[in-house]
């Protein structure tokens, strides 16, 4: 029997169709069967419209369920769509706008389609920025977020909404796994990925791609679309709550014709103060944790997360791990993480000493002034690629050429310091001792040949944290060895900058399993040096502080504004002698190394609870291990190292951790973001650890899901 031209009976039925571009139009109706496949129902919609132009960059979209149809050969039964849904035909490119870690906006054409990850990379690219695996987005966040645990949020309903699938709700920003057993020959465990995203790749209009971003607050209206800012659907991150008004943020670009790319390898001018006022400042070492609840998770779209066309988005570099740092093709990236660097440092969300902080505001001045300078050509003074490859495999080889070390003889540093064992509620003094470190042991005596008072630790898996202040004279190291009963902790104080130099560049290989013939050590000796004599304090200014301004809040942090006061230019132009003969280039350099060197560099905080514990405790990642850390103090409690790791996996129900070491399991559940968020930072710092030097290497995409997204 036919009805309205259609065969009745045959098991066809009804499906509506929104097409986006036609914002006017109610929703297609087409006849479909439950094998019809994706490409087909597209396909009979193009053909139903009968508008002649390029659909190649559509794509549906199912707002019920929050997830695109791009696998073209699936049918609607194998996504489970019926005869009650209602799916949006929109195209994959749309316009977002996004910060980078210089602060400026850029308003681009990004595929909401594809993973996060594969968003970035494209978007890397057109940027020149190299390695994008240690970049990624992240939302922009509130003082509010600050206040409470992503739990907490999650459960007053502040944050999330309730994507109905079927009879579950289930959030729109987290993988849905399901465990399965361990293949043979690999440490990591896999799991299912559920959504059945594709990574395909749209193409794009690349006249269009980068644009300034518009000097109007993204729009709010009342259209029903999910497809813009003002639309329903949009999952954790609530669009009226004001995170999409891009000048919360940030000055926009100049003009759409005169914006050039190359300037992204140059500093921005100074934001102003209101826009300085928004920024978040974390005040303790929860606030920091807690921050990380705004990146995105790599494997699903940004659309599948609550980002929506117009929305504001923020360009961070997630993993602290950086490769090849190499100023002749790696401009942008270095003046990118230069203003990464600069803004933690000012915003305090990461901590350094009154001298370190002169010396990060001298080099800063250094970079403003050599801006309108010529510089010399990196390409004619850098050293010849064959000739770099050539050094770097001898120094693999043979060891530094420098240090043309006895390689029959195993070095060793051996001199008198001052050691103290702290223990809480006893007030210990500084003891002499003749201290021997050899072979990744350190060993203390009293006097030299008394074996009553000789005892030893060992510095593989310790932590390293310097204790220098140079306008005291202080030069101390504190040493946490790990232990069964936890970390024991150990102070020492050396005599001078050269003796600190040496100890500590031992503390620091040894920690990592390194002993003092390392090729590296030398290397490793002069970084410390001359990251002290950097914060040395000049007789003299080379700069006439009456005859230059500063404005203290673009170069120090609040805490130290407060502290140093009026002395603030002064004290800056005397750390300025020091760097004042850098170059552009020299200068943001030694502000990245001078970052790296901090003690709490490339630690990414969150709050957890370890199974079987009642409070709170604060989970450290960093490039290459975890540490378990007390809530308020961050005192060390124990390290766990990737390599001492056998087996991990997460339990996506429960949402929680367990890891499988050498001599025990833990397990822990994050409180201030999902979990997997933590996942994502241990599998992401471990396929950082894969990389090698080879420059034909191809970025191992699905390598990188399987170890952060744990599908197989």
């Amino acid at each position: 029997m036919f009805s309205d031209g259609n065969l009745v009976g045959d098991g066809s039925w009804e499906l509506r169709v929104l097409v986006t571009d036609l914002r006017d139009e109610e929703p297609r109706t087409l006849r479909v069967k439950g094998d019809t496949h994706i490409g087909g129902v597209m396909l009979q919609l193009v053909e139903d419209l009968g508008i002649s132009m390029d659909w190649s960059d559509h794509a549906l979209w199912w707002p019920e369920r929050n997830v695109w149809l791009t696998r073209t050969r699936f049918t609607l039964d194998q996504y489970g769509v019926q005869a009650d849904a209602l799916l949006f035909f929109t195209p994959v490119h749309k316009m977002l706008n996004v910060q980078l870690p210089d602060r400026r906006v850029l308003h681009c054409k990004v595929d909401f389609s594809i993973k996060t990850f594969n968003s970035v990379v494209h978007l890397c690219k057109e940027l020149g920025i190299r390695y994008p695996e240690e970049i990624s987005f992240c939302r922009p966040l509130s003082n509010e977020h600050l206040k409470q645990n992503y739990t907490q949020m999650k459960r007053m309903g502040q944050e999330r909404s309730e994507i109905i699938r079927g009879k579950s709700p289930l959030p729109p920003d987290t993988n849905t796994f399901i465990a399965t057993s361990q293949s043979n020959g690999s440490m990591y465990s896999r799991h299912n990925h559920s959504t059945g995203s594709s990574s395909s790749s749209g193409s794009s209009n690349g006249g269009e791609r980068f644009l300034c971003a518009p000097i109007r607050s993204p729009t709010k209206s009342g259209i029903s679309s999910p497809m813009g800012s003002g639309g329903s659907g949009n999952g954790d991150w609530n669009s009226n709550s004001g995170y999409n008004n891009i000048h919360s943020y940030s000055p926009v670009l100049g003009g759409i014709n005169d914006f050039d790319m190359d300037a992204l390898a140059m500093s921005p001018p100074p934001l102003t103060s209101d826009l300085r006022a928004k920024m978040l400042k974390p005040k303790n070492l929860m606030e920091r944790a807690r921050m990380n609840v705004a990146w995105l998770d790599s494997s699903l779209s940004i659309m599948e997360q609550g980002v929506r066309e117009q929305d504001t988005i923020f360009l961070r570099f997630k993993f602290y791990s950086f490769y090849d740092l190499n100023p002749k093709y790696d401009s942008v990236r270095i003046n990118q993480l230069y203003e990464q660097a600069r803004w933690q440092l000012l915003n305090e969300e990461i901590e350094c000493t009154e001298e370190e902080m002169l010396m990060f505001a001298a080099l800063q001045l250094q970079v403003n002034l050599q801006v309108n300078v010529p510089q010399p050509d990196i390409g004619l003074d850098g050293e010849d690629d064959i000739d770099a490859a050539l050094n770097d495999l001898q120094i693999t080889l043979e060891g530094s050429s420098v240090n043309n070390r006895n390689m029959m003889h195993s070095p060793e540093l051996s001199e008198s310091l001052r050691v103290m064992r702290p223990k809480k509620f006893t007030l210990k003094a500084f003891k002499k001792y003749q201290v021997t470190c050899r072979d990744l042991y350190m060993n203390f005596q009293k006097s030299r040949g008394d074996p009553e008072s000789a005892f030893s630790i060992s510095l593989k898996g310790c932590e390293v944290t310097p204790d220098v202040n140079l306008s005291q004279g202080k030069f101390g190291i504190k040493l946490e060895v790990p232990g069964p009963d936890g970390m024991s902790e150990y102070w020492i104080r050396c005599d001078s900058e050269e003796q600190y130099s040496k100890w500590m560049a031992a503390c620091k290989l040894g920690s990592k399993g390194k002993t003092l013939a390392d090729s590296s050590y030398e290397t490793e000796v002069n970084q410390i040096r001359t990251f002290l004599q950097m914060q040395q304090r000049a007789p003299t200014p080379a700069i006439n502080p009456s005859a230059f301004e500063i404005t203290p809040q673009d170069y120090v942090s609040p805490r130290h504004i407060k502290k140093i006061k009026s002395k603030l230019t002064q004290r800056i132009l005397e750390a300025h002698a020091n760097v004042k003969d850098c170059n552009l280039v020299e200068a943001k350099m030694n502000y990245i190394k001078a970052w790296q060197s901090l003690p709490d560099f490339g630690l990414s905080l969150f709050v957890v609870k370890f199974n079987g514990q009642k409070k709170d405790e604060l989970l450290g990642v960093t490039f290459n291990r975890i540490m378990r850390m007390e809530l308020n103090s961050g005192d060390h409690i124990k390290t766990w190292r990737y390599n001492a790791m056998k087996a991990w996996n997460v339990n996506w129900e429960v949402k929680m951790m367990m890891i499988q070491l050498d001599d025990e399991n833990i397990s822990f559940s994050c409180l201030s973001a999902d979990c997997k968020v933590v996942h994502e930072f241990i599998g992401g710092y471990i396929f950082l650890s894969l990389r090698s030097k080879d420059s034909s290497q191809i970025l191992n995409e699905e390598l990188f899901h399987k170890l952060t997204g744990g599908w197989s």
